[in-house]
Formats: structure tokens, C-alpha cells, sequence
């Protein structure tokens, strides 16, 4: 097992836990760092037998030549990713991939993060705070023990707002609670910034979109290649295909069939369910 966590070019320089299931992660890619903008993400393999896992940019320090990436293990591919240790090399992270973020003075910007998508959220907001926007940050998750980086994103909003479903971190109830409760106090919100799972981003949009607030949001559609070869993160925009891909993954919310990206986003999960399975009775036959 080390010789083929040992035998890639990427080198896992530092690893954190986020929760049980949440791990920061920071890989030596001078090249990828070098060029990477907010907004972007690589796609990691592990090793030969794993597969192609897109990861957003969640940070990046050109100095060193690292990335930072957040992964949320839920199958035995990032379980495998998620594995590794500091000193062992992943044999491929490609990128960086995808069209960088849209940062300029907008004016106020809030901007959302759910569960794991507070790490893509982060860097597009410290941007955007650089940049001489006024950021209102909310972010929000089922639990506390998968709220993480509000140290970060506090340093670079203006304001930040926690939330959690059970009310075990922060304030009790959803993001969307909060945006209707800012909007309604008579903040004038001029763009906001959402990414999460999908239904968080659709029930964002169902507030937004009425009031004409322009948002943005990051989608998480299937992927394969990367590149726009394979169609399998192709996603319904203002009536057109699109690939997530190369097309994205920030896309105008107002226009996103969220219906048909929950739809394609379940199609393998039973597959996913029996190989983290299968892999769960490797480990413990090896043991």
C-alpha cells in the first residue's frame, strides 16, 4: 500500500481533519499554483485504480507551490483520497480547470456557503473583499462538525453569519432563513455568491431570483475527463447544454435547471453505495 501511495509526482504536503468525515488537504502542484484563479478546481486521482475527482481550488500559495483542497468523504474513491498522509504523492491532480471567477466592485456581495462548499466559497470571497466589496458571509451546514474555515471567513467578510440545521453552532435554521431575514431589514444586497449542494443553491435562488438579485452559483455535476469530452457534467443553462466543465462551474442561478442537475447528481449513487461498501470489506480483509 505505501509503494503505491508513494509512487505519484503530487505530494500531500499537510493534512487536517475537519470532523469525521471533512479533511483539509495541501498538495505540493507549483505549476497549478502558479496559475490557479479563484473559482477553479483540479481533478485528483489517487492512484491507478482510483478514480477522477474534481476538487475545487479552496486555496492556493504560489510561494510554496501548493494547493489547498477540501474533500467530504462519501464514497471509497475520496475515502481513498482522504486516506493519505503527509510524505505520500497522489499520481495525478490536473488543472487548473474551469473558467476562473468574475471579481470585481459589485458593491455589497453576501455570499453562501453550505457544508463543503464554504472551501470554494472562501477564496472567490477573499477576492471579491479585496477587491472593495462590502461581504456579508453566511454559512451553514446540517451539524457543527462540518462547519469549518470561519476563522478564515470571518478575516475576510465584513460580517459572517453562521448557521446549523440543529442549531449545535451559530444560529438554528437554514441559510435561506437568514438571506430573507437581511433582505427584508432593508440591506441592499447587490450579487450574491452560493455554493452548496444543489437544493441549498435551487432554495437560494427561489428567494433571489424573484427580486431580481443577480447570484451566482458553483455547480457539483457529475465529472469524468475535465475537458469537455465526455458530456458527463453537462448541465441545463437558459434552456441550452452546457458542460460544467469548461462552461463553468459558475453559472447565472437564475437561468440553472436545478431540477435536471438533482436528477443526473443521483444517478450513481446505488453504485457508489456498494463500491464504499466493497471497499470497507477490503480494508477489513487485509487487516
Amino acid at each position: 500500500m505505501n509503494a503505491i501511495k508513494t509512487a505519484g509526482r503530487y505530494k500531500l504536503l499537510e493534512k487536517r481533519a475537519h470532523g469525521p468525515v471533512v479533511f483539509e488537504l495541501v498538495v505540493e502542484a507549483p505549476v497549478i499554483a502558479g496559475s490557479c484563479e479563484p473559482g477553479q478546481f483540479v481533478i485528483v486521482r489517487a492512484d491507478e485504480t482510483g478514480e477522477r475527482i474534481p476538487l475545487t481550488i479552496a486555496d492556493f500559495d504560489r510561494a510554496r507551490g501548493s494547493v489547498t483542497l477540501v474533500i467530504q468523504v462519501v464514497g471509497a474513491s475520496s475515502e481513498k483520497i482522504a486516506g493519505f498522509n503527509p510524505g505520500d504523492s497522489y499520481l495525478d491532480v490536473v488543472g487548473p480547470l474551469g473558467k476562473k471567477s468574475d471579481i470585481e466592485k459589485f458593491g455589497t456581495v453576501v455570499t453562501i456557503g453550505g457544508g463543503l462548499g464554504i472551501a470554494p466559497v472562501y477564496p472567490i470571497q477573499r477576492a471579491l473583499k479585496e477587491a472593495g466589496n462590502r461581504i456579508i458571509s453566511i454559512i451553514g451546514a446540517r451539524s457543527s462538525d462540518i462547519i469549518f474555515w470561519d476563522d478564515r471567513m470571518k478575516a475576510t467578510s465584513d460580517e459572517l453569519i453562521v448557521a446549523t440545521d440543529d442549531g449545535s453552532r451559530g444560529e438554528k435554521g437554514f441559510v435561506t432563513e437568514i438571506l430573507k431575514r437581511l433582505i427584508a431589514s432593508g440591506t441592499k444586497v447587490d450579487r450574491v455568491i452560493a455554493i452548496g449542494p444543489a437544493i441549498m443553491m435551487k432554495a437560494v435562488t427561489g428567494v433571489t431570483k424573484p427580486l431580481g438579485i443577480p447570484t451566482i452559483v458553483s455547480l457539483n455535476s457529475i465529472m469524468v475527463d475535465g475537458t469537455g469530452m465526455c458530456g458527463g457534467c453537462r448541465v441545463e443553462v437558459d434552456g441550452k447544454t452546457m458542460f460544467t466543465c469548461v462552461d463553468g462551474p459558475e453559472f447565472d442561478a437564475k437561468d440553472v435547471n436545478f431540477d435536471l442537475l438533482l436528477s443526473r447528481l443521483g444517478t450513481y449513487r446505488d453504485e457508489e453505495k456498494i463500491s464504499r461498501d466493497h471497499c470497507k470489506c477490503s480494508q477489513k480483509g487485509a487487516k
